[in-house]
Formats: C-alpha cells, sequence, structure tokens
C-alpha cells in the first residue's frame, strides 16, 4: 500500500475540526486525522507493506523548465537554490515535521527524494512491485498507473477513507473512456488548471477520449494533424497543430517517473512502535490520544 501522505494529511486538515489541539494550544487536527486514515486502511485492507510517499519537492525544476505555468498558481515564494515555497495553510505547515516524526518512531516507512514529488516516488514503486499494489491517493493524476494485470489499482478517498472509490481498468473505462496509461494522455490533453497544465484549446474530456479511441494516444492523434485523410475537424487539426510545442513536452510532466533512485528503506509493516519510548514522548507532546492508540491497536493485530 503505497500513500500520497500529502494529499493525505491535506484531506485530513480540512476534513479534522482545528479545535482537535496539542495540550499547548497547536492544532493537531491534520496530524489525528492522518493517522486515523492510516488506522483505517490497515484495519480495511490488511497490507503486508505500507510505504508513506513524501513530497520532497513539489514543483520540480526540471517539469518547470518544460512547462512553466506547472503550479506556478500555487508558489508562495521563490526560493532559487531549492524547492519553491508552496502555498499551504498557516496551521498545517507546522503539523508536517510533527507527522514526519510520528511515522519514524512508528517504524512506518516514509520515502522521498530530492527532486521528485511523491507521485513519482509511488510510480516507481509500483513499477517495481512484485505483488498487487493498492495507492492511496485524492489526485485523480495517479490514475495513469492502474494496471489490471499487475494488480495496480487506486484507491481515491470519497469521504475519508471508511468510503473509497476502487479505481480500476473497468471503472477507468466506464467513467472516462480510457485505460490507465491513456488517463495521462487525456489529462494532457484536457489540460488541468490545478495544476497549472494549459492542454489544448478546444479540447475537453469528451474530445479527447474521442480522440484516443479513435488514434489510440497522443503520437497517434498528432500523426492524425498530419495526414490530410485523417477524419480530424478542421478545428481540432488547427487546436493540435498550434498546440505541438507544449504536446511535445507536456508527456513528461503528466507522466510520473518511473526512474526515481530510491533509497534503501524497509517497507514491512511495523507491529509495534520502532522507537517507543519517542512516539510516547510525541504523543504526550502533542496530545495524539486515542488516534495513536487506535493504530496502534490495529498494527498489533
Amino acid at each position: 500500500m503505497l500513500l500520497d501522505t500529502a494529499s493525505l494529511y491535506f484531506r485530513a486538515y480540512f476534513g479534522v475540526p482545528d479545535s482537535v489541539r496539542a495540550p499547548d494550544g497547536s492544532p493537531v487536527n491534520a496530524v489525528r486525522g492522518l493517522l486515523d486514515f492510516i488506522a483505517r486502511l490497515v484495519q480495511d485492507h490488511r497490507p503486508e507493506a505500507l510505504v508513506a510517499c513524501m513530497d520532497a519537492d513539489w514543483r520540480p525544476a526540471w517539469r518547470v523548465e518544460l512547462i512553466p505555468s506547472y503550479k506556478a498558481h500555487r508558489v508562495a515564494e521563490e526560493t532559487p537554490s531549492g524547492p519553491d515555497e508552496e502555498q499551504v495553510p498557516d496551521t498545517l505547515s507546522p503539523q508536517v515535521p510533527v507527522i514526519e516524526a510520528v511515522l519514524d518512531a512508528l517504524g512506518v516507512a516514509r520515502v522521498g527524494v530530492a527532486g521528485y514529488e511523491a507521485d513519482d516516488v509511488i510510480g516507481t514503486l509500483a513499477g517495481r512491485a512484485d505483488g498487487p499494489v493498492d495507492i492511496v491517493t485524492g489526485d485523480r493524476d495517479l490514475y495513469q498507473l492502474v494496471d489490471d494485470a499487475r494488480g495496480v489499482r487506486v484507491l481515491y478517498p470519497l469521504k475519508g477513507v471508511g468510503t473509497l472509490q476502487l479505481t480500476d481498468e473497468a471503472w477507468l473505462r466506464q467513467k472516462y473512456a480510457v485505460d490507465g496509461p491513456g488517463y495521462a494522455d487525456l489529462a494532457l490533453l484536457r489540460g488541468d488548471p490545478s495544476d497549472g497544465l494549459p492542454g489544448v484549446p478546444g479540447i475537453g474530456e469528451k474530445t479527447a477520449a474521442k480522440l484516443l479511441a479513435e488514434y489510440g494516444d497522443v503520437a497517434g492523434i498528432m500523426a492524425a494533424v498530419d495526414d490530410p485523410r485523417s477524419r480530424l475537424t478542421p478545428a481540432q487539426r488547427r487546436r493540435l497543430d498550434e498546440s505541438r510545442e507544449y504536446v511535445a513536452v507536456a508527456p513528461k510532466v503528466v507522466r510520473v517517473a518511473g526512474d526515481v533512485p530510491l533509497p534503501a528503506f524497509d517497507p514491512a509493516l511495523p507491529r509495534g512502535p520502532k522507537d517507543p519510548a519517542e512516539l510516547e514522548r510525541l504523543a504526550a507532546r502533542w496530545g495524539l490520544g486515542g488516534s495513536l492508540e487506535r493504530l496502534l491497536a490495529v498494527l498489533a493485530a
């Protein structure tokens, strides 16, 4: 089970009241909400391995060089020497180091790699896995990794993590008329305002799906632009032709990396805390109470 950790703690932050606080009054709604999420996921799905995948770089320079608008609207402050600072709610930012410390004390594998997003870590781990993989994320971008033959599916939270949309190829075909890799092409053509991806003007979701059904993939669609016998409408041909520069670079931005240089780590689901003394200190300092106790009970079971 691969967790898109930031996606989940953002959901926890907005789903759990900020009246949930530590003894000193600091909000810990994201921390406790995430612990509750993990407890429910482990209880319901019983994974043998669990990895909390992290955004070591939420807006990698190599993606920005290709498409400068990539996530540009979410930049709080540009940082010349490292990753730009992301716009994050004031009371969430201080909770992220607490989340990291608690996961480490529990012994839950936490993997992030400089220059890459959590999506890329997830893509690399899913590609290397020997058996079935459940990806837990609130980010539809990862639908591109769905692969029935390899047992890779996305568990998309609809309400907390108690109600999950099980996303497999059948669901993707019913909803979008594409498979996993086809979803990346669909997103590329349609665009995604939340990520600053412009897409091809005039090519919406339904049109993109129809074009992919007829021509196979983006390369096939662009070949059709150059084929006067193809059945593209004049407007489609013109818009795609005018978007050649974007279409040429967008695949590398939209598709998750599958070759991230991962550090050594132990993905085994812990049965008990790795550092009980540190976990006890963190529990007292941040008032983690029942959320931590429930997770520990589920792990021990």
